[in-house]
């Protein structure tokens, strides 16, 4: 059998060697091999049918999840959540977007006409907003990445763990601040190669998590990142403060809260997962915002720990949502440096209907 290097076949195809790359990387031109650093392809072989526009539909067998692990997300607790929806669903906003779990079930099952998503932690938007609008080179990017990593024996792939993460904090810091795809993948990049996949600076604002250990980390789901962007296509995107979402929130608005968690133990809050701490003040004025929607005929569903975990005296929600339903749920606790720290707890959902 003939074969003919990545660039042929890209001069061939009329397509960029860099997406001849990725098509091979999903298996999706037959009898690709890689030799050395490059790939090599069958002379005889055809152009794969561009399937670039995929979009996710309710019927879809095709199981899409968040595109990064993040702490406290709610993949576990959906069917909880999921039974807390309001029959119909006009308009959705989640002003601590995180992980998106909720957000996915959400606009895969309900298809709301009208969908806000916020968060504070500007890197995490930013990724939502290139997922969105620059999917096809985000994966490029990704998959490039990948083929690297995965190639590398654990000291060279240290070097291009702490090599990624020294270019990631340099864009955050130093950058204009606009929205910038090479920030975004390598955002996720870190995500799936750092330690439990956690998200945590330090006060000068460095993501400073060490490399985890993993055998082949899944640096590039191509297909679900392109589900998830045809999901956000109508979606509005917005960073800052939970409280700029008032002004879209109405009768017809179902909200979905989960702020960063009360710590259920003096040694809990070990992370940060912004520059902004979320201590008891701002989980009271956070209760002072539920209240404001809520006298706007707003749906609502918050999360957050339960502080009963750790000492049955401390009513904290209990006292300060007193005016609304509250149901505890068992949830695995999965980040924390130790085994021994993981395992079942309580989380609340607070209600106001």
């Amino acid at each position: 059998m003939d074969f003919m290097s990545a660039r042929e076949a890209a001069d061939k195809w009329g397509i960029s060697q860099r997406r001849v790359a990725v098509l091979c990387s999903e298996n999706r031109i037959s009898n690709a091999v890689m030799l050395g650093n490059m790939w090599v392809i069958p002379v005889t072989a055809k152009k794969p049918v561009d399937a670039r526009s995929i979009r996710y539909t309710k019927n879809d067998e095709r199981k899409i999840k968040p595109f990064i692990k993040w702490a406290g997300g709610k993949s576990q607790l959906l069917n909880d959540i999921r039974a807390k929806y309001p029959e119909k669903i006009e308009k959705y906003c989640e002003p601590f977007v995180g992980g998106g779990a909720i957000l996915l079930d959400v606009l895969a099952n309900n298809q709301p006409k009208e969908v806000l998503i916020n968060d504070i932690n500007a890197e995490l938007v930013n990724t939502y907003s290139q997922i969105k609008n620059s999917v096809d080179d985000l994966i490029e990017m990704l998959s490039e990445m990948q083929e690297s990593f995965w190639k590398k024996n654990e000291i060279d792939r240290k070097v291009m763990y702490l090599s990624n993460r020294e270019r990631f904090n340099d864009l955050k810091v130093n950058g204009d601040g606009q929205i910038n795809l090479e920030k975004a993948a390598l955002f996720i990049f870190l995500n799936k190669t750092c330690f439990n996949g956690l998200y945590r600076v330090n006060r000068k604002g460095l993501f400073n998590v060490p490399m985890g250990a993993y055998k082949n980390p899944p640096i590039c789901d191509a297909e679900n990142l392109r589900l998830i962007s045809g999901l956000l296509k109508n979606v509005q995107i917005k960073c800052g403060d939970y409280s700029e979402c008032a002004d879209f929130i109405d009768e017809n608005t179902f909200v979905y809260i989960d702020p960063p968690y009360r710590p259920i133990t003096e040694t809990a809050s070990f992370t940060s997962y912004s520059e902004n701490e979320f201590g008891d003040k701002q989980q009271v004025e956070l209760c002072k915002f539920v209240d404001r929607i809520s006298t706007k005929g707003a749906k609502i569903v918050v999360s957050n720990s339960d502080p009963k975990n750790s000492d049955e005296n401390d009513s904290f929600f209990d006292d300060l949502y007193s005016n609304y339903t509250i149901m505890r749920v068992s949830a695995k606790r999965m980040i924390n440096s130790k085994s021994t720290g993981r395992g079942n707890i309580n989380e609340l959902l607070i209600c106001n209907y």
